[in-house]
């Protein structure tokens, strides 16, 4: 990797978007299976994990869109994209929107394991070394924007899967009357 300043704002970019996922996939897969609720909502919003991780990857590729933006040349790309295995395996939580992915929680979870490495990487750098400490701090900020960020994914997916359902009832309890 890559030593330089900019490699390193490139990783906080990417440990605030992908980082929160394996921490917010466990609190709702413990919510899941810890409360049995009538209505099923952790059941379905452990099914629709994947889909919150493919919207972050959305959210994801449109700020990369967005910091390329308005050259899209490849020596732009080049020299904007620091660290481009890292991107290149963020922008992969897009294929979670295929359904055939999106029904496999635990690659979503695999997946998103490789950004919280980069938190206990750089720990496990602080323990060893007499580096200062600003590099932990900086990263669990972005950690907890993370999490936020994952929880709201989360948030709008179950939200928009429970108006789905309930708009698609609503035309069948109509005919019954």
């Amino acid at each position: 990797m890559d030593n330089s300043f900019l490699a390193y704002i490139q990783q906080l970019e990417l440990i605030a978007f992908f980082s929160g996922y394996p921490l917010v996939y466990t609190a709702v897969l413990l919510i899941a299976t810890n409360l049995r609720l009538k209505n099923n909502y952790p059941d379905k919003a452990g099914r629709l994990l994947p889909l919150a991780y493919a919207l972050v990857g959305t959210l994801f590729l449109g700020f990369e869109l967005k910091k390329l933006y308005p050259d899209y040349s490849i020596e732009n790309i080049k020299h904007t994209i620091q660290l481009p295995y890292l991107v290149v395996w963020g922008l992969l939580a897009n294929f979670f929107w295929i359904p055939a992915l999106g029904k496999k929680k635990i690659l979503s979870l695999l997946h998103g394991l490789v950004f919280l490495l980069l938190i206990i990487r750089d720990l496990s750098q602080l323990l060893t070394a007499a580096d200062d400490s600003n590099i932990l701090k900086n990263d669990m900020k972005v950690c907890l924007s993370s999490i936020v960020l994952n929880l709201a994914a989360v948030t709008i997916i179950l939200l928009v899967s429970f108006l789905y359902s309930r708009y698609k009832k609503a035309p069948q309890a109509a005919n019954r009357h």
